[in-house]
Parts: C-alpha cells; structure tokens; sequence
C-alpha cells in the first residue's frame, strides 16, 4: 500500500486530488498523512471532503477519515462505475476541484458518465469553469476522449451556488499530448464579469486593459450574471493561438480595486506572451495526470511551480513513469512524460 505525506511539497490539497484520482485509475491503495499541513486550516475541508466521497462512490471503495477536518483517511477503491452522480460541495469551495479528482478515472471507464456539481465555479486558488471549458477540456478532447461542460449557474466566492454539468464519454485508450509550439495568436479576448455589483467595477477593469494591454474595444467585452445567488467579479483574458487557447483570470474581492484585478491579471498575460511557451503554467499542471494516464508526451511551459513538482513527485508513486523538466532558456521549460524502460 502506498503511504502519502500530505505535508510534502507545496502542502496542500491537491496532493489528497492526485492521488484520488490515481488510486482510482490504478486500483492502489493509498494512506495520506498530514493532509493539507502546509495550510492555515489543515485537515479536510468541506470541497475536499466531497471529492473524497465522489471518489468514493465513483470507485465503489473503501475509506476511512473522511470528516471535516481529518488529517489522515485510507482509501482503497474497488471497481470504476460510470454513470450519472450529482456531488455538492455546500459552500463556495471549487466545483472543478472535484471534477479534477473523479475525471481521469471517468476518461477510460467502460462507459459514458454525467457529472452535476454544486458549489463554487469561479472562486480564487482554483481554475474557474472558463478554464475548464476553453483552455484544459479541449487538449483533453485531442486525447480521444469526448467531454463537454456546461455552466448552469456561477457560484462566485463566498456566496458559491453556483452549478455545472460536464458530460464524458470515455476512450478506450487515451492518445499522447504534444505541445511545443504556440503557433501566431488568432484572437484575443477579455471579459470582465459582474453579478450584483455595479457595472462600472467592470468599465474600470476594460480601462485597464486596454490602456495596458493595448487592446481595442472590439477585444473588450462586459457581461452582467443575473442567475448567481450572491455578488461577485471575475475579468478573464483569452489569448487563442494556433495550436491552444490560454485563459487567465483575476478575482474582484472585497477591499480590492478593479485596477488592481486588471494589473495583476495583466501580468500573467505580459509574462505569457513575452515566454514563447505555448502552455501557461497552470495549464500545464493540470496536464499532469491525463498525459501520464495516456503514456507520455512533451509540453513546453513556463518555468513550473512548487505546485508542479509536488504534483509530479505524487505522480510517480502510483505510476511507472519518468518525469524529466528541462530548462530550454527564455522562460520556456520542457515537460517529458515517458514510461520508465
């Protein structure tokens, strides 16, 4: 049986989401100590307890820890069992974090499945369902696996209530991922969302954008929710080449100028397209898993995270596979995925 610390690395709970979803794919038991040590509140909250328990249900296993606030649960799935699951995360924690967990074992189940999740779909420290639907699912979809998502309603932090459903229907075996080249930009987009808060919030965002990012105003779009139970802001920025479309995204909180979302979201977008790396960073760690499960491929990227290296580190205890970052200068880092000879 495999012993995870949870306190490796960056700490924190996607070492608990990788190896649920690699336990489920692999059949292997795992035990994870220390869960989400590295953070202010460890243990289980709520949006990690309920991946546990979709994993659970999902894998038909056995588990034990699995409360609020538990450091430690041992997990031991017995059986993948597609079908259709309706999970709720009950506060504004991350419904695409739950996804995450379950997917992979739903990509090479023995048939189609279809999720609704509840809870929170565009929240900070998590990618927002705009990531999931442009960016991660249509690299997935070249693997030869068929996946849609749907945004019933955004749950902006705190408030959350929000609801998406993401139908799969599964491969057989799973195709390698190459990206290595970005290829000229085609399009570009910025959005600048608002759901019960004044629309100049989101005036002030545009502004910024393309005062900085010299954008003209047929790139700048402003779209009002009103089907999200609380208040909330989100700007995303769209860059679409040839070969991947990159979404990155800034979060109106509280206390937080509309400029200062705009500046900071800016300077993801600046750092991607001075790179000549075709995948974002957070992109890139979300690829971990599927490309593994597939057997390999080659990604270049910025230069990884701590986030990164842990996941990769969690990775190669479930599976037989060489994971090799090189660094190809310019801010551009070589991702190979390689079964061990």
């Amino acid at each position: 049986m495999i012993t995870i610390d949870g306190s490796y690395g960056e700490g924190g709970g996607q070492i608990l989401r990788t190896s649920l979803a690699l336990s489920l794919v692999t059949g292997q038991p795992f035990t994870i100590e220390n869960i989400r040590a590295g953070r202010k509140k460890p243990g289980l909250m709520r949006q990690h307890l309920t991946a546990v328990n979709a994993a659970t249900q999902i894998g038909n296993a056995e588990v034990s820890g699995n409360q609020i606030g538990s450091q430690q649960i041992f997990f031991e799935p017995k059986e993948i069992r597609p079908g259709s699951y309706r999970f709720a995360v009950g506060t504004a924690g991350s419904t695409t974090l739950v996804m995450q967990t379950v997917l992979p074992a739903l990509m090479v189940a023995d048939g189609p499945s279809e999720l609704v999740i509840e809870g929170g779909t565009h929240n900070p420290y998590a990618p927002p369902f705009d990531f999931l639907q442009k960016a991660f699912l249509p690299l997935i979809n070249r693997m030869g696996v068929k996946i849609t998502a749907d945004l019933e309603k955004p749950g902006f932090y705190p408030a959350g209530g929000g609801c998406f459903s993401i139908h799969i229907e599964p491969c057989g075996k799973l195709s390698g991922l190459e990206i290595i080249k970005r290829g000229e930009i085609v399009r570009r987009k910025a959005t600048a969302y608002v759901s019960k808060i004044p629309d100049h919030v989101a005036k002030r965002e545009l502004k910024v954008i393309a005062k900085k990012l010299n954008w003209d105003k047929e790139f700048l779009f402003i779209e009002e929710v009103k089907n999200s139970p609380g208040p909330g802001n989100i700007l995303t920025l769209e860059i679409e080449s040839e070969s991947i479309t990159e979404v990155f995204t800034g979060f109106g909180e509280y206390g937080v100028r509309a400029e200062q979302v705009a500046a900071s979201t800016i300077k993801d977008v600046r750092e991607y397209l001075a790179s000549e790396a075709p995948v974002g960073r957070y992109l890139a760690d979300q690829l971990i898993v599927p490309v593994a499960l597939s057997g390999g491929g080659k990604i270049r990227t910025l230069p990884p995270t701590r986030h990164t290296t842990t996941n990769i580190d969690v990775l190669v205890q479930f599976l037989n596979m060489d994971v090799r970052l090189n660094d190809l200068g310019n801010h551009v880092w070589e991702m190979e995925i390689r079964r061990q000879s």
